[in-house]
């Protein structure tokens, strides 16, 4: 492979060059590329003979269009036990993500980072407010959901973005505690919970939380297909909304938008289920044993994850880019270098889960690269890729500022400060203007109320398993009505406190729709008395937990 790698990392506008820019670059045959730890897709499906039939039928499948997305999404409403009005494919995430934030958010979205880039990028394309709630590294980067609602009422934000797990941690919140963060958050005018990985968890066997969005009136569910079908190349996804907001989502879609091979691909669902599920599975086992393989590298940390991806924090002295460089040339391997995800640094990488041939493989490599011939201190890599951050302005002054923890911790008092707690953050220096519109605020606990921080993760740490990373302790506070208490399911510690100030109307009690949403039945257009005839498919709340 050409010793020009850093060119193509540079030229590309993603956080990586494409498997086909990096196959023409090595010169190397179609599918002899390097082996993918970078791309978060599940290497166990299609198995071989779904890809044979599709390959027999390729030229009817490229000669031909495909069917409107209204088949297309009935036939996967059929085998998810889904209603159709209540559902939106399209042609990717990305294109649901950009249709949520020109119709659903007005004029400020709240989101954790790090996260997946387009949920920061999209709306600030578009002139939104983007209110970035900072993940700790010393807690795990562990999201708390009452902090975070605390954070978004301070900040008066409008719209709102979880996603679970989230990327590129792997972090996960337990449903009953989205449920009531869902419900403590119905004032605002969306709330987005993005579960494109959530099919490779297993903390929870029903851990979706679609069928309690199509009963309230402000929540989108998202969901992906390529990753958990291990298709990027098919772009195809699907949200979960009350009728009113899929159909405005899906009242601006183009007729076909979805293409011949992701027909293909839903239509052949229904006869693989079990396959599917099985995947999964495996994916999960391979989850532990790479997790285990990398904790036993010296002073690597490995983060718990629910993902298909686990979320690394090199050694001390050991630089992302100049790694990801030197895998990829030396030894073929591709990997993800999280210097560009706002709230990260080049210090982290993100490696896909993959098949215990293809780990060692990994481990290897970074044995070398990191420790060359023995096993000691980890040793910088060479100095070519190390003088630049794989993201833009912004992101390099943000990550300079924070050391890659994060947004600073900001404690000076704030001039004019609307409320009391924040802390204004200080204006760029002359000449470093990035467009980027970072919080004026960032709420500072009172000192009385300081909760400290768990303690450094140690290094090695043996793999625990795939647990929740558990919440900080509850942050004291005046005593004010409870919600109705729902325990949450082990392993996750109880809730702390009810999510900031509750809504005149109060949290939805179990069992009855959100106020202004529908009752199950009204969404399927039934007398809530008919069953859903079974498909044999594993549907939309536990889809593929079998297993």
């Amino acid at each position: 492979m050409s010793g020009n790698v850093t060119s193509l990392f540079r030229s590309t506008a993603a956080h990586s060059p494409s498997m086909a820019a990096l196959t023409r670059e090595s010169g190397e045959a179609a599918g002899a590329g390097p082996v993918d730890f970078c791309i978060p897709c599940n290497p166990y499906f299609p198995t071989p003979a779904m890809f044979e039939e599709m390959a027999g039928r390729l030229r009817d499948i490229i000669t031909y269009y495909p069917s409107s997305a209204d088949t297309i999404t009935a036939e996967l409403c059929g085998l998810l036990q889904l209603p159709p009005q209540c559902v939106a494919m399209g042609n990717g995430s990305t294109e649901l993500i950009t249709w949520i934030d020109h119709l659903l958010v007005r004029e400020s979205l709240a989101v954790p980072v790090p996260t997946f880039g387009r949920w920061t990028d999209q709306p600030m394309e578009t002139g939104k407010r983007v209110d970035m709630f900072p993940l700790q590294e010393a807690g795990g980067f562990a999201l708390d959901l009452a902090q975070y609602a605390e954070f978004i009422r301070a900040r008066g934000t409008r719209a709102v973005v979880i996603c679970n797990p989230n990327n590129p941690d792997g972090g996960y919140q337990h449903k009953q505690a989205l449920v009531q963060f869902m419900d403590a958050m119905a004032d605002r005018d969306l709330v987005v919970i993005d579960e494109s990985f959530l099919e490779f968890a297993d903390a929870e066997t029903d851990p979706s939380v679609v069928q309690e969005a199509m009963l309230r009136p402000n929540v989108v569910v998202l969901r992906s297909l390529g990753k958990n079908f291990g298709l990027h190349g098919i772009r195809f996804g699907y949200l979960v909304a009350n009728p009113a907001l899929a159909g405005r989502v899906r009242s601006m879609l183009p007729k076909w938008n979805l293409n011949s091979f992701a027909e293909h691909v839903v239509f052949m669902l229904r006869d693989h289920g079990p396959e599917y599920a099985q995947s999964l599975h495996q994916v999960r086992r391979d989850r532990l044993e790479m997790a285990a393989q990398l904790s036993a590298l010296p002073g690597l940390t490995v983060y718990p994850s629910q993902g298909n991806f686990l979320f690394v924090r090199l050694p001390v002295g050991a630089e992302g880019t100049a790694v990801r460089d030197r895998m990829l040339t030396e030894h073929r391997v591709l990997v993800r270098e999280c210097g560009n995800k706002i709230g990260s640094s080049s210090r982290f990488l993100r490696l896909v889960v993959r098949p215990q041939v293809d780990v060692r493989r990994l481990v290897s490599g970074l044995e070398q690269v990191l420790y060359g011939a023995g096993r000691g201190a980890a040793v910088p890599g060479p100095a070519t890729g190390t003088g630049y951050s794989s993201g833009t302005a912004a992101v390099d002054r943000l990550m300079n500022e924070t050391n890659g923890s994060g947004m600073r911790a900001i404690t000076a008092p704030a001039a004019g400060a609307g409320a009391p707690g924040l802390a204004a953050a200080p204006a760029p220096a002359a000449g470093t203007g990035t467009g980027l519109p970072l919080p004026a605020a960032v709420p500072v606990a009172p000192a009385a109320a300081t909760v400290p921080p768990p303690a450094p993760v140690p290094q090695p740490a043996p793999y625990p398993g795939p647990v929740s990373v558990p919440h900080p302790a509850p942050v004291p506070q005046q005593p004010v009505p409870a919600p109705v208490p729902q325990p949450v399911p082990a392993p996750a510690a109880a809730y702390p406190a009810p999510f900031g100030p509750t809504p005149p109307f109060g949290p939805t009690p179990p069992g009855v729709p959100a106020r202004g949403g529908l009752t199950a039945a009204q969404v399927r257009g039934t007398n809530g008395l008919e069953s859903v005839p079974a498909t044999g498919w594993p549907n939309a709340a536990g889809m593929g937990q079998a297993g």
